[in-house]
């Protein structure tokens, strides 16, 4: 069966930072990472998404579907269990107004939350999760 994976721009600060949080919260050790200049968005996005190349959303991928920008978002959130489980209460806002908020702050991401020169190597406890 095919895992749970975000993809994630590893070299942004805020999408490094949303992985972790992800990570920690998900209790049932659902999902797995992996950063979009990694080898394993390369060879499983690289000829479903041109873009891919260059980095500019997050990507989610469950056993049914890719999806991308919000309810990628959406869709992960909701894996954390808890309080997390309402994150879909979202989906009531049409996907066009959730996805310009996103582009919003997806385009500004970098010069609000930083760069980082390279892709954080995960954890000993984090390694199993986080994907090449």
């Amino acid at each position: 069966m095919t895992p749970h994976i975000v993809y994630f721009d590893g070299l942004c600060g805020l999408c490094d930072r949303f992985a972790r949080f992800a990570a920690a919260r998900d209790r049932k050790r659902k999902l797995r990472f992996a950063a979009l200049q990694g080898e394993t968005a390369r060879t499983r996005l690289s000829d479903r998404f041109e873009w891919a190349k260059e980095p500019v959303t997050i990507v989610f991928e469950d056993p049914k579907r890719f999806r991308t920008g919000s309810d990628a978002v959406l869709a992960i959130v909701a894996m954390l269990g808890g309080v997390w489980r309402l994150a879909p209460i979202l989906r009531v806002v049409p996907r066009p107004i959730r996805d310009a908020v996103y582009d919003f702050i997806a385009r500004r991401r970098k010069r609000w939350f930083g760069s980082l020169d390279s892709c954080r190597l995960p954890t000993p406890a984090e390694r199993d999760r986080f994907l090449p």
